[in-house]
């Protein structure tokens, strides 16, 4: 295994903890700065809807550019964020500080792909995606409990600081081990990389990965809520049995990105009907606490195990224009984010209960299925090299 995909996990790492760690902080950062805990609450929406600004934006200005000198430039805009949040004196300045390290983290996570994938052998690209985003799974399982206790312990800047230090070490990783071949820092033109979307198939698959993203994260957001509403856990059971859940994140990404290698569309068709039937049964059975906690670890396996094949084919549809459109699909992973939480809320506001966000995923989840199989036929009837460049529609 190149050391280079340790270095880019080490950056997924830092990028997932600044990203969820927060959420066991709020607490503590709404009294440090005087606000209401809803108002603190927009450092995690401001930080979402700046990661699909950033995996837009930045990824299409700097198409020109090395991509390892991209990746260490975004590493120190991780780095300036974070540090920024650490020392701010006031709310206003932290939700710039957290502004500032979202941008990066579309750029980060799409270019890296595309950069990961280079590091080995074509029939090895979604491995070594999900090696990558092994880093991001680690730190729901470790980061998120071990930050959040040092904030607790330390004060909630002591979290960012150490988030800053783990930016320092990604970067010094990416420029001392990976070595991107030269046809991967050619300089690409923007118009190059934005005839990836010309491609239906490329279409396909960001609305199948926000979809599918959305309605895992549509039960998932609510969790909480449905484990001690429902199911009749204590407060304090929630972060171990979120734990239980990042485990499964680990364990799918893991063959999620062994078995997309193999075969992609199959993967994605199991696994996302496998997400499915998990989140009715989970629907079904919340009530019981040794069926949730087997259902937790499952559809965190089954959800995750669906990026290293969702990142792996779009880019393989974008043909010799990966860039732009992996950094779109890290936005549409956020955009499924943000309408499965909208989604979820609507039910619990309508009185429907603590269940309703998972069968809301649910139903959200199987309209994924719907046009993944879409995709997958017409997939058959033309393969990825015909589709590249060729605009294509649903009904084409």
């Amino acid at each position: 295994m190149p050391l280079g995909l340790i270095a880019l996990a080490i950056g997924a790492f830092g990028i997932g903890l600044t990203e969820f760690v927060i959420m066991g902080l709020l607490p503590e950062v709404a009294a440090d700065f005087g606000v209401t805990e809803a108002t603190a609450g927009w450092l995690i929406s401001g930080y979402a809807l700046s990661v699909v600004v950033g995996a837009l934006g930045l990824t299409a200005a700097t198409t020109r550019l090395p991509r390892k000198a991209v990746l260490l430039g975004l590493v120190v805009l991780f780095i300036a964020g974070n540090a920024l949040t650490a020392i701010a004196p006031d709310y206003s300045t932290a939700m710039i500080g957290r502004i500032v390290a979202a941008l990066c983290h579309g750029a980060f996570f799409g270019i890296g792909s595309v950069v990961a994938s280079s590091l080995v052998a074509p029939a090895k690209k979604a491995g070594a995606i999900a090696i990558m985003f092994t880093g991001l799974t680690a730190a729901n399982v470790l980061g998120v409990p071990f930050g959040t206790f040092i904030g607790q312990q330390f004060g909630w800047r002591a979290t960012f600081w150490v988030i800053s230090a783990i930016g320092v070490v990604a970067f010094l990783g990416i420029a001392l081990l990976v070595s991107a071949p030269r046809s991967s820092d050619a300089p690409v033109s923007l118009r190059n990389e934005l005839s990836a979307f010309a491609s239906g198939q490329v279409w396909l698959s960001l609305i199948v990965t926000a979809l599918a993203f959305g309605g895992m994260f549509g039960a998932f957001t609510y969790i909480a809520y449905t484990l001690t509403g429902v199911t009749g856990f204590a407060a304090s059971a929630v972060p171990w049995l979120l734990v239980l859940f990042g485990a499964g994140l680990v364990v799918g990404n893991w063959v999620g990105g062994r078995l997309a290698d193999r075969a992609i569309d199959r993967t994605l068709l199991w696994f996302i009907a496998a997400l499915a039937v998990i989140l009715v049964l989970f629907g079904m059975l919340a009530w019981s606490q040794p069926a949730t906690i087997g259902l937790l670890v499952v559809m965190g396996a089954f959800g995750f195990g669906t990026v290293p094949g969702l990142q792996s084919r779009v880019m393989q549809y974008a043909g010799g224009a990966p860039t732009l459109a992996s950094g779109a699909n890290i936005g549409a992973f956020n955009i499924g984010n943000a309408l499965g939480a909208w989604a979820g809320g609507l039910g619990i506001s309508a009185g429907l209960g603590y269940t309703s966000p998972i069968w809301i995923g649910a139903a959200i989840t199987a309209s994924a299925l719907v046009v993944m199989v879409v995709a997958s036929v017409l997939a058959r009837r033309r393969p990825a090299s015909a589709a590249t460049g060729t605009l294509r529609t649903v009904v084409a």
